[in-house]
């Protein structure tokens, strides 16, 4: 063993010292932050993956994910990993090599969705709007029937522009083309109103660090039988060992048996946090126009609860105001992502975060900036 000297003991001091990190108000588009009751439950004692407890817990998991999503599909768990992990589930899952998938793009989760799908070999189509702008149900059926996928992606909640977008008769429109709908409500489940079943939805996946309020790593995935049954029936096997489904359904035991409890967060109920996101949003919104800001959403209908997006003021360099909001009041806020960045501000107050004493905090540091950081003129 001579011959094999260790590190020196400098590199194993940053071992040994107690692990710190600074409190700051997560008002972002996520992760938010956690509630004590869920950072308590971090402290609990490990057991086993396949002890009798362990799926005890995850038989409860399961019934939470079915009432947020609002959903009675057997084929509903929650993912190890973030929603990248879910969407990468989905479309492996799904769709085969060679198949035609249509990719509705209008933020960053839209360009994400065409990526993975085109990296497994599947014949990507898009449809295309710039940050902010929705697409109609007619555009929609339109580019299915010329297309015909097996599958169509549509982000609810588009954080990247703070876009809620309709859902009402997407569904049944992908059903009249043997087409299955993939929902993201990463950023919006919680925080505005979903209904998986009701809504025709095939396959519908969340995240664990919005409006839920949970550490990020989890992803929340559910699939109706008409899903279940491209699925099962496929020619080929998905790309991913770790992610396919013939396992991890056989896991989560997803056999039909009956489950008890609901998410701690959502206790309240699905209604009253609903009209409770919108409530503070609404007080937000009002703020910031008074600020004389603009929100980069018109449409009121179309502005996502949860993710507030604001067009960057004139005069200002966005990363100096929100550089001196995290130095000077530890609130974090961002800027936009992908294809809006350099166009907006965005202020999440979601799920625990979600009260109108955060966003009068919000408007104060905000207003605070404005005036602190403001170019002189040329």
């Amino acid at each position: 063993f001579s011959s094999h000297q260790p590190i020196n003991s400098t590199e194993k001091a940053c071992m040994l010292r107690p692990l710190e990190a600074p409190f700051r108000y997560l008002f972002g588009p996520g992760p938010s932050n956690v509630p004590p009751r869920i950072l308590a439950a971090g402290g609990r004692p490990i057991i086993g993956h396949m002890h009798s407890e362990m799926f005890g817990i995850m038989n409860d998991i399961k019934k939470g994910i079915q009432y947020a999503f609002q959903t009675s599909n057997n084929m509903t768990l929650a993912m190890s990993g973030s929603g990248h992990t879910a969407m990468e589930c989905a479309v492996f899952n799904i769709v085969e090599p060679g198949e035609s998938v249509l990719v509705a793009i209008n933020g960053i989760w839209g360009e994400r969705v065409a990526e993975i799908a085109e990296r497994m070999g599947a014949k990507v189509h898009t449809l295309f709007k710039t940050p902010g702008g929705h697409f109609t149900n007619a555009e929609i059926e339109q580019a299915l029937a010329k297309h015909k996928p097996v599958l169509f992606f549509l982000a609810h909640g588009e954080s990247s522009s703070g876009l809620v977008h309709p859902v009402d008769g997407v569904g049944d429109i992908c059903h009249k083309y043997n087409c299955l709908l993939l929902v993201d409500s990463v950023a919006s489940l919680g925080a505005a109103p979903l209904l998986m079943d009701q809504q025709n939805i095939d396959i519908l996946y969340t995240g664990s660090q919005k409006a839920l309020n949970a550490p990020p790593g989890t992803a929340p995935i559910s699939f109706s039988e008409r899903a279940c049954h491209k699925m099962f029936n496929r020619k080929t096997k998905p790309v991913s060992y770790l992610l396919d489904m013939t396992h991890l359904s056989n896991y989560w035991g997803n056999d039909g048996k009956p489950e008890r409890k609901i998410l701690t967060c959502l206790l309240k109920g699905l209604e009253n946090s609903w009209s409770h996101h919108t409530e503070v949003a609404e007080y937000l919104w009002k703020g910031l126009e008074d600020l004389g800001l603009k929100l980069f959403i018109k449409d009121k209908d179309l502005r996502l609860p949860s993710v507030t997006t604001i067009a960057i003021p004139e005069g200002y360099d966005w990363k100096e105001l929100l550089a001196y909001i995290m130095k000077h009041h530890q609130i974090e806020f961002t800027g936009g992502l992908g294809p809006s960045v350099g166009m907006v501000l965005r202020i999440g107050l979601m799920g625990y975060n979600c009260n109108k004493a955060n966003a009068a905090m919000a408007l104060a540091a905000l207003e605070d900036a404005l005036k602190q950081c403001r170019k002189s003129k040329a």
